[in-house]
């Protein structure tokens, strides 16, 4: 008798135990379920529901912005990655053919090679057949040519990473002013009556304000290519002047 009664009371403690469990499973999946839309909205849908909110104006104008940018800084890095060129090798290559073949065998080596600073030797090349100071004119010359084709269109994306802050700011001014216009109409300050325009507002100023940040990493980087093959181009001038001069000796 005690045995029957002591396996129906752990049986009614199992059957409690399972009943909780189940209660506590069923609570966290509604908790779950629950949720699960606000989870399902990923970066992506937030960031675009806040960008319609923002309003089409000065919104589109930033995106443009970004996107023309984004053009700008794309054709950039591609350029100067061709750019590129190992100075190191082509300054053997020419001096071994110089020493081999002469002026017309190192400036086969520069055709051949592609980039701002095989360019300048090719220029410096030509000319060596003058004087040394013709051919640092000449070298000095074309470096010139060849960092203005460096920086083109470089001025485009400053401006956009200036402007689009400028455009968030101007849109948040105009918010402001429509939501003190409404203050002024309706003689009271309710924060439903003027939520939407403060909202506006600051969306565009946080829009802008990101479209500067990813444009000026771009930007950045782009300056600091530049400045690498510039001083490529002016430490390769020096080199071939001064193998133009052993040549010639």
């Amino acid at each position: 008798m005690k045995r029957l009664f002591s396996i129906l009371a752990t049986a009614g403690l199992f059957v409690a135990g399972t009943n909780t469990v189940s209660a506590k499973v069923v609570a966290a999946a509604a908790v779950l379920q629950d949720a699960a839309p606000a989870a399902e909205k990923g970066f992506t849908q937030v960031l675009k529901e806040q960008f319609i909110q923002g309003g089409a104006g000065f919104m589109g104008i930033v995106l443009l912005c970004l996107i023309l940018g984004l053009a700008v800084a794309i054709e950039r890095i591609i350029y100067l990655n061709l750019a590129t060129t190992n100075t190191t090798k082509l300054k053997l290559q020419v001096e071994d053919a110089l020493a081999s073949g002469g002026i017309e065998a190192a400036k086969e080596v520069c055709r051949n090679t592609k980039g701002p600073v095989a360019s300048i030797y090719y220029q410096g090349l030509e000319r060596a057949g003058d004087s040394i100071e013709s051919a640092e004119k000449a070298v000095v010359a074309y470096g010139g040519v060849q960092m203005g084709q460096l920086e083109k269109n470089v001025s485009w994306l400053s401006l956009f990473i200036a402007v689009a802050p400028m455009l968030g700011f101007m849109g948040t001014v105009i918010g402001m002013i429509q939501a003190f216009q409404k203050i002024a109409a309706v003689g009271n300050l309710s924060a439903s009556l003027i939520a939407g325009d403060i909202q506006v507002a600051l969306l565009t100023t946080v829009f802008g304000l990101i479209t500067a940040i990813i444009l000026q990493i771009f930007y950045n980087y782009i300056i600091a290519k530049i400045d690498s093959i510039v001083n490529d181009m002016e430490d390769s001038s020096i080199t071939l002047i001064d193998m133009l001069a052993d040549h010639k000796k």
